[in-house]
């Protein structure tokens, strides 16, 4: 269940609720806490206080991701629609995984003109939120929001929207760097089985750079990523009956080379034991409970993990300073079998 019902909507959005039931968070924190190092699903960062939390981090002036990401699909998206929807019989739709606040779809539906949108996200109100901002902005488009775990979902909702048409997908962000490679591989493959047999996926991908700089990013000296962090232990004790002191955790963030990713954790100040979800947890001074990673792929090693997972690189859209790179995948096994056809700058 959503954690409060979203708010009212237009009638041209569209609403289904698939939240995870509070068992199955109950069950998904006791595995992530008998890990070593204990580390919980990076989705539950994001109820409403998370979700508005991560926002203000992409303000931050060391958080450049937003900033470049966006500013490039503004500036390909013709390029990136024409790519995208090359060779489709009918009008396509298409789904955002992991939406968000939708700020970045706009020029791309513009230059796409799909016949329906649906955006998926495990935040409620904020989707909502959002979903209503963008058919304002859009008011001829059919809009279809889907709060969920759409690392764990089996198939798309059966809706009019999504029947019978072509299904492009978007997932930006880099959000696939808080998967490690073998979760990463297996949400590909949901993604192909999830889109279709014209199913074709564009997606941000964060590259390595400077440590120094991405470090900085995730340790932004106005304390917001912390703040970030630390309110997934007030979730944690709020939904789950946990008596965690945030006072008794400090955040971290740093570079792990090994993995080529930055790991972000709460580290416990002082030998503790904590309640939650009806167990006692035991905590070593200077243990981490880790809250998410974010693995950086060179455009080399996304393209194999992509490969692995059933998937074609067609093109491949980059900021000049080679931050991040936009990656448009087909189907292995379809029409798609051809070469990389782009790679721009």
């Amino acid at each position: 269940m959503a954690e409060t019902p979203p708010a009212p909507l237009s009638r041209a959005v569209h609403w289904i609720d698939l939240h995870p039931a509070a068992a199955d968070l109950r069950q998904l924190v006791l595995e992530g806490m008998a890990r070593r190092p204990r580390q919980l699903p990076a989705w539950l960062l994001y109820d409403a206080e998370g979700s508005r939390l991560f926002e203000a981090i992409t303000e931050q002036p060391e958080y450049t991701l937003t900033r470049v990401e966006t500013a490039l699909l503004e500036q390909r998206a013709t390029a990136m629609a024409g790519a995208m929807a090359a060779g489709l019989s009918g009008s396509p739709v298409l789904v955002e995984f992991g939406a968000g606040n939708l700020r970045k779809v706009s020029p791309l539906l513009r230059a796409l003109g799909p016949a329906a949108f649906a955006a998926l996200d495990i935040s409620a109100d904020h989707l909502a939120a959002a979903c209503g901002v963008l058919q304002q902005a859009h008011p001829s488009l059919p809009v279809l929001g889907v709060c969920c775990d759409y690392s764990q979902l089996d198939a798309l909702p059966d809706n009019p929207l999504l029947a019978g048409r072509p299904r492009l997908g978007f997932y930006p962000g880099s959000s696939l760097g808080n998967f490690d490679p073998g979760e990463a591989r297996a949400l590909l493959a949901r993604f192909r089985r999830l889109l279709g047999p014209q199913g074709r996926l564009l997606i941000g991908i964060d590259q390595p750079r400077a440590v120094a700089l991405m470090e900085a990013a995730y340790n932004d000296p106005s304390g917001v990523s912390a703040a970030f962090a630390l309110n997934l232990l007030h979730r944690l004790n709020r939904e789950l009956d946990g008596d965690f002191d945030p006072d008794a955790f400090r955040y971290e963030a740093w570079w792990e080379e090994e993995h080529s990713r930055i790991a972000m954790a709460l580290v416990s100040r002082l030998t503790q034991s904590v309640g939650l979800a009806g167990a006692h947890w035991r905590f070593a001074q200077g243990e981490p409970l880790i809250s998410e990673f974010s693995v950086k792929y060179t455009p080399e090693a996304f393209r194999a993990l992509a490969g692995s997972a059933g998937w074609l690189p067609l093109a491949r859209w980059s900021d000049p300073g080679g931050q991040l790179s936009l990656h448009l995948l087909g189907q292995a096994d379809s029409e798609d079998q051809r070469a990389e056809s782009h790679h721009e700058p």
